[in-house]
């Protein structure tokens, strides 16, 4: 292992190495992010200008050499991330005046690959750690806990397939396409969407974890109607054996199995990060599918957009962070709220006065008409201002309980 901030004449050394085929990168979402800034730093601060100097390296040492370009495969939870990654090195290129020798060599003998993982990895709670640690012998701070469940869908050609010599008969959970795309929506609607439309919820019953939720009747049976009959008629397919809706439907009952998984310490709080975000990229185009196949309110994702409205009301700012607060075993629990629109809400949520049913409905059809956070007016949707508000009326003068058994009745 090489740290590139202490050895990065060695990652460069490595660079030379005529047997190099394949860089894969797992850095956080935003570690693809392009900064302008020189790569004969020593080392460059980004991670593409990091990969700019590295690949410089190599062309300059293999002299241009078709047969000595390399694949690089992001695994960042991030759309097109190999697009994404490959943009920010042109750019790097064009901004270092790398030539266009290099440029050329760049386009079409360096391959970015698409790709997408699905697995869950969380940290083992300390009596678990505590327990492992006693089987195997020694001790292991970097322990972790990882599912039985796994995919990595990559996106290649025949160059890609025979250079990822891993990748074969034996490992069908390793998938290399020319489109991926597929997979990736399953993924995002499905898996990604429904924690965030159960995460508010669960979290507003006073639940710490996704396997809580599973073990809560009432939250467990939300989950999975809300999944199975509103997400999932919803994905698209591609009509074909494996990407049809019966692959799509036995990814859902996978997904619910890997939620029930008592082993992983999957933290509710650890979901809500930047929540409307993630309610924008995951929801909205299911929300907006749903009303086109159905023409009728989804009232399962109602009640979740509504739970996500009230686990998005602060109840004060110290220095920037925003907390809200929710009644748990007879007291009361603050919790952070991290979120760029935390601060937008702690405005809206003014204009809704304790006791007055009226005040909620122009408050909610104030949010899902702002365009800037959902890229579309979802108050325009038949219904749906009018659902939205009257679940989370309900949440607030009954309770979030009794709402969602109501709801389920």
């Amino acid at each position: 292992m090489l740290a590139a901030q202490t050895q990065w004449d060695d990652v460069l050394k490595l660079a030379r190495n005529p047997k190099l085929q394949i860089v894969i990168s797992n850095t956080t979402e935003v570690g693809l992010d392009y900064v302008e800034e020189s790569i004969f730093q020593h080392p460059p601060q980004s991670f593409p200008a990091k990969l700019t100097a590295f690949l410089y390296e190599r062309f300059r040492s293999v002299g241009g050499s078709r047969a000595k370009g390399l694949i690089v495969i992001p695994t960042e939870l991030v759309t097109d991330n190999g697009l994404k990654l490959r943009d920010a090195v042109e750019k790097l290129a064009q901004f270092n005046e790398l030539g266009k020798l290099f440029t050329k060599w760049l386009k079409f003998h360096v391959r970015f690959c698409n790709s997408l993982v699905d697995r869950i990895v969380t940290r083992p709670t300390p009596e678990a750690q505590q327990t492992l640690q006693e089987e195997v012998g020694y001790e292991d701070e970097l322990l972790t806990f990882t599912e039985p469940y796994h995919l990595w869908a990559i996106e290649g050609d025949d160059r890609v397939r025979q250079t990822l010599s891993f990748a074969d008969a034996s490992t069908p959970q390793i998938i290399i396409d020319e489109d991926i795309n597929f997979y990736r929506e399953r993924k995002l609607r499905v898996l990604n969407g429904t924690h965030s439309l159960t995460m508010p919820l669960g979290y507003l019953l006073g639940l710490e974890t996704v396997a809580d939720e599973m073990n809560h009747p009432s939250m467990s049976k939300f989950v999975e109607l809300l999944m199975l009959t509103e997400i999932v008629p919803t994905v698209p397919d591609y009509g074909i054996p494996g990407m049809d809706k019966a692959a799509v439907a036995q990814f859902a009952n996978d997904v619910l199995d890997r939620f029930r998984n008592p082993n992983l310490d999957h933290l509710l709080l650890n979901i809500s990060l930047q929540e409307t975000a993630k309610m924008q990229s995951r929801n909205v185009a299911t929300i907006q599918r749903y009303f086109e196949q159905f023409n009728t309110v989804p009232k399962h994702i109602a009640l979740g957009f509504a739970a996500y409205l009230l686990f998005m009301k602060a109840i004060r700012e110290e220095k920037g962070q925003f907390f809200g607060e929710i009644a748990v075993n007879g007291g009361i629990l603050t919790y952070p709220i991290r979120d760029d629109k935390a601060g937008y809400f702690y405005g809206d949520w003014k204009t809704v006065k304790k006791g007055v049913p009226s005040t909620v409905q122009p408050f909610v059809k104030s949010v899902l008409s702002d365009v800037t956070i959902w890229k579309t007016d979802l108050a325009v949707l038949p219904g749906f201002v009018e659902a939205v508000a009257q679940y989370l009326n309900d949440m607030l003068t009954v309770g979030v309980e009794k709402t969602l058994e109501k709801a389920l009745a």
